[in-house]
């Protein structure tokens, strides 16, 4: 590989590195974070939540950015931006500076991941470019690895503030590797920004989000409730509309004519909504339920992990040869079994007989469903568009997760006790059936053409 081929590597790695870290490492700091500054569960959800509003509202806008200002100064706005942010919730005095501080991040964070691989897409060509991209998925997704437990050791030996400092050394190390680079970027002629588009879609998420989060405070009959959760749905409506009249829209809505990618995108929808109020509430209840520490915490969720990374390239391989319809049902239906594991859960807690059993299960049908998910998704479009389908359904898994974890106050009953950790393992158990028969009900095995291609 040539010199600068591996700088960009390099680079795309750990721009992306630090957006995955931030999202795994923040679960782990929520009960801290409540500790030291209050507001109970609803600021628990609003520090994870404010982040993946601007991220999912962004992330799509962020491709268009690339094409008209150029890859390598998004990047570049997004490395700084993540780390002044980083550096502000690290100093929050309050709740409110928090979140806000953590919107902001979102903004950067949504430029981070599409512009990294849009710089491996224009820099490696042929079976070079898929083993480069092969290179950046395990290397960030090493990041859910180390997330959870890093954090959670920053937590009992330090402060959580600490957690969010993680990312400035690898965020200084890649703007320096970026002027090591010295590329010249790209602009692509004519290109426009969707703002109008962008706004909607942001307005949209925060209204239905806000109040799905704030109704047990205020209460479902209060104007503050159902009206931002009006202006919500209509601005979100809008934002749908938009797509179809916009010259160049962020999402193309003609995507979803093809059959596998509106069912995989549906799928999407259940199974990463679980996934997020899985991952949130398992960990937090773990410290303010049995009392664990966090890095214990941070630990419990390792084998869900370490089961993905061993087996998803297995799985993928398998779905290539008998199609991805199987792998998407019954990876969510063995998710739902492990899932519904954690209502052994009691009192008399037992990491070993209640949350182990669970973690493996849920692992294996986790390795078992992500990589046929993508396959199916991403390989029902024609090449050309892929870079967009990719970013489409990264966007819907964002806001899956982002409704699941504005909706857990509703879900638990306004607190993470014992009754309310059960409620949300049930929950967690149903969306992951629904996306399984999803998968089952309408996809479908792609055609392939009887000739195989000739080996590079």
């Amino acid at each position: 590989m040539p010199r600068a081929h591996r700088l960009v590597l390099i680079i795309a790695i750990l721009a992306s590195f630090v957006s995955f870290l931030d999202g795994t490492v923040v679960n782990v700091a929520l009960p801290a974070i409540s500790a030291e500054l209050g507001g109970g569960l609803a600021t628990q959800q609003w520090v994870v939540d404010a982040y993946l509003i601007t991220l999912g509202a962004l992330i799509l806008v962020a491709g268009s950015l690339s094409d008209v200002f150029g890859r390598i100064v998004v990047l570049r706005v997004g490395l700084i931006g993540f780390a002044v942010t980083s550096i502000a919730i690290a100093a929050a005095p309050d709740p409110l500076f928090l979140i806000i501080a953590r919107a902001a991040q979102g903004i950067a964070g949504a430029l981070l991941v599409p512009s990294s691989l849009a710089l491996i897409m224009s820099t490696f060509r042929g079976a070079a470019q898929g083993r480069a991209i092969g290179v950046w998925t395990a290397a960030t997704t090493g990041a859910m690895v180390v997330g959870p437990v890093l954090g959670g050791v920053f937590v009992d030996a330090l402060s959580w503030r600490f957690v969010f400092l993680i990312n400035v050394v690898p965020i200084a190390v890649t703007l320096w590797l970026l002027v090591v680079l010295g590329q010249r970027d790209v602009r692509r002629p004519g290109a426009t920004v969707d703002w109008s588009g962008a706004v909607l879609c942001t307005v949209g998420l925060g209204g239905i989000v806000y109040a799905l989060i704030e109704q047990g405070t205020f209460g479902w009959g209060s104007p503050a409730i159902w009206g931002t959760m009006t202006i919500g749905v209509l601005a979100f409506a809008g934002f749908l509309l938009r797509q179809r009249t916009a010259r160049q829209p962020m999402m193309p809505l003609s995507l979803f004519r093809v059959r596998n990618f509106w069912a995989g995108n549906i799928t999407t929808v259940f199974v990463y909504a679980a996934l997020s109020l899985n991952g949130l509430v398992v960990v937090v209840y773990l410290q303010q339920g049995p009392g664990l520490p966090a890095t214990l915490a941070g630990l419990a969720s390792l084998p869900v992990t370490l089961l993905m990374i061993l087996l998803s390239s297995r799985a993928g391989a398998l779905a290539g040869r008998w199609g991805p319809r199987v792998f998407m049902t019954a990876g969510p239906l063995l998710m739902a079994g492990g899932a519904a594991l954690l209502l052994t859960v009691s009192e008399d807690f037992d990491y070993w007989w209640q949350v182990l059993p669970s973690m493996l299960v849920f692992g294996f049908g986790l390795a078992v469903t992500v990589s046929p998910l993508t396959a199916a998704i991403l390989g029902a479009i024609e090449p050309a568009r892929s870079g967009i389908a990719s970013a489409v359904n990264n966007a819907i898994a964002r806001v899956a997760g982002l409704l699941a974890v504005a909706a857990l106050g509703v879900i638990v009953g306004g607190g993470l006790d014992l009754r309310g950790f059960h409620r949300a393992a049930v929950v967690t158990a149903a969306l992951l059936a629904l996306g399984g028969l999803v998968a089952f009900a309408w996809v479908r095995k792609p055609e392939v053409s009887d000739e195989e291609p000739a080996p590079r």
